[in-house]
């Protein structure tokens, strides 16, 4: 049987609050059962380049509150090829590291499931504003994401009703409107736009061109920016054919930073010492989340094999609460 005297930690893909949280639990966890915890800075292009750190329970310490990630992230494409996954096995075992704990979302647990099939320990930690890996049904980062676009749809919705000027908010969601759909139900808005539900746009107008009519003297729209129609296409759609003027704002990368809320880093912390529970049992190749606030863990290929869904009865209930 194989011992785990050194397990490697890294972060991956887009940053998420909360990463850095769930890279405390991990090394901690490790350093309490007595194994060596090696960090692996730039993510996979880091493990490929062996930037490589010994960490200890205080190279973790007061991180627990940052956003982003002290390992940093990085784009690798090399990782994603045979040749890559190869010389990053061969990097591991040239460190003496004898598994992975890998912190990101989709395509970075789709990596790790391949190192996994090439016979190299790993567990993945789910973590993406996005909340879009398939099984999972919080990733690391996805509260706090939320609260910041919620926090902004108060501040625009003030500004809206004083000049009674609708607005259209643009939130990150390229394959999946989870966040728009929890932050348009959660802010009130009156529409919203997601990729799962191509809605058509002429009927959206007149919905909106209706407002008047039912004493609604604006309207805060949120609109996925993979929803098919940009936040800066549709306010040029209402003006021409509403005759609706609109203020656009695109939240952009501001969903990604500041400090995680305390959701987030308890799900990170709980998640970051599941993970390393897996390892030292020997039951690699898996994603760590929770279900009924129960830790469980999911097989790569259940994760990996699947496309995330939306609540339909959120998506029906936003509609019936917009009248």
């Amino acid at each position: 049987m194989m011992t785990m005297d050194r397990i490697g930690v890294l972060t991956s893909g887009a940053d998420a609050p909360g990463m850095n949280a769930a890279i405390r639990s991990v090394v901690r966890s490790g350093v309490y059962y007595g194994v060596e915890m090696v960090g692996i800075k730039y993510g996979f292009q880091g493990l490929l380049n062996e930037s490589l750190e010994k960490m200890d329970a205080s190279s973790v310490g007061s991180i627990i509150q940052r956003g982003g990630t002290i390992l940093q992230s990085y784009t690798c494409d090399e990782i994603y090829t045979d040749a890559g996954q190869e010389k990053a096995i061969e990097n591991l075992h040239k460190q003496g590291i004898d598994s992975l704990v890998v912190i990101g979302g989709r395509e970075d647990l789709a990596v790790a499931a391949s190192l996994q099939k090439k016979d190299f320990p790993c567990v993945g930690i789910p973590a993406t504003i996005d909340n879009d890996i398939p099984g999972v049904a919080e990733a690391i980062g996805f509260d706090t994401g939320l609260n910041t676009i919620i926090d902004y749809i108060d501040r625009i919705r003030d500004t809206a009703s004083s000049h009674e000027k609708s607005s259209i908010i643009e939130v990150m969601g390229r394959d999946t409107g989870n966040l728009a759909l929890w932050s348009g139900l959660a802010g009130g808005a009156e529409n919203i736009l997601i990729p799962e539900k191509k809605e058509d746009m002429n009927t959206i107008i007149e919905q909106i061109k209706s407002g008047p009519s039912r004493d609604k003297r604006y309207s805060i729209i949120i609109v996925a920016e993979g929803s098919g129609v940009s936040g800066i296409d549709l306010n040029t759609r209402l003006k021409e054919e509403a005759g609706i003027e609109s203020r656009v704002t695109v939240l952009g990368h501001t969903q990604r930073g500041g400090a995680p809320t305390a959701r987030d880093r308890v799900l990170a912390s709980r998640l970051g010492a599941h993970a390393i529970d897996l390892l030292l049992a020997q039951e690699s190749g898996k994603v760590v989340g929770l279900k009924n606030n129960k830790l469980v863990s999911h097989t790569f290929e259940e994760v990996t094999s699947q496309m995330s869904k939306i609540d339909e009865g959120m998506y029906e209930l936003s509609g019936r609460l917009s009248i």
